[in-house]
């Protein structure tokens, strides 16, 4: 039986209609993989998923990440629950996961536990509509351009004073080089962007920061955007080779905390 499906916005994310049980028996998830590249962000919402649904999903979907209990990691910025806290706070300037990797990991769930009573709403860009609706002599600058990705630089962003022994783990993270137009195995073409992009290769660094700058701003045009304005057991999934995302500063003491599974690449970055 194919899932319903109600298209939020015309070039990004929709929201399907399904519970936890069908989700986690895996049937649909061909058809959730293809409709993931297509439309970037998928929604259920209120399904309230257990930890043991939610990873059954996942792996439906791919190779789940060994992060946190059993693949389900907490996102949460208060420090008891999650000691890497302090990195978290970059997710609230536009990002792709793992682009300080070798390659992006292909895509993530979110289940909200708990939520803020300000903040917290989390926006998506399209980047495989952005680059699709880029002007023709745009797209033929810009594709073969090599990108430096940096942890270092986008933690610079929460804290640009570290002490020694901050920027020594920051900088034990090697930057990475990537395209700045990802081809995927599909043919489609996605840019990758984002706050570790530092600067691009071969080029003047004020010009590339320019540029790198401008493509940012293209890409997170309102046509481009879905914003998800988060209700307790809300699952969302999106394609993280596809969409950049940023979440909305929250207040530690309000204790928001999402349960997320992280699905391992499928795809070389070319």
């Amino acid at each position: 039986m194919a899932l319903d499906k109600i298209d939020l916005t015309p070039r990004i994310a929709t929201e399907l209609k399904a519970d936890a049980a069908t989700l986690a028996s895996g049937e649909h998830g061909a058809e959730i993989r293809e409709l993931l590249e297509q439309r970037g962000v998928l929604i259920v919402r209120g399904i309230h998923m257990t930890n043991e649904q939610q990873l059954a999903f996942s792996h439906s979907l791919g190779k789940v990440q060994p992060q946190g209990e059993g693949g389900v990691f907490k996102i949460t910025i208060d420090p008891d629950v999650n000691p890497g806290a302090e990195y978290i706070k970059g997710a609230f300037f536009w990002h792709i996961d793992g682009a300080s990797d070798d390659v992006p990991n292909f895509a993530a769930t979110l289940n909200a536990q708990s939520l803020s009573k300000t903040g917290g709403s989390t926006h998506f860009a399209n980047t495989y509509a952005a680059w699709d609706d880029l002007p023709e002599e745009d797209k033929q600058r810009y594709d073969g351009l090599k990108v430096v990705h940096s942890f270092e630089i986008s933690q610079r962003y929460v804290n640009p004073e570290p002490n020694s022994r901050e920027l020594e783990y920051w900088q034990h993270r090697t930057p990475k080089v990537h395209p700045l137009v990802w081809t995927h195995a599909s043919g489609r073409k996605s840019l990758v962007l984002g706050s570790t992009a530092h600067y691009i290769e071969g080029m003047d660094q004020a010009e590339g920061r320019m540029i790198l700058n401008r493509l940012r701003e293209w890409a997170t045009q309102p046509q481009f955007v879905y914003t998800h304005h988060w209700t307790e057991g809300d699952l969302l999934i999106w394609d993280n080779t596809g969409t950049m995302h940023r979440v909305d500063v929250y207040p530690l003491e309000e204790n928001r905390l999402m349960h997320r599974t992280t699905i391992e690449a499928q795809e070389e970055l070319v």
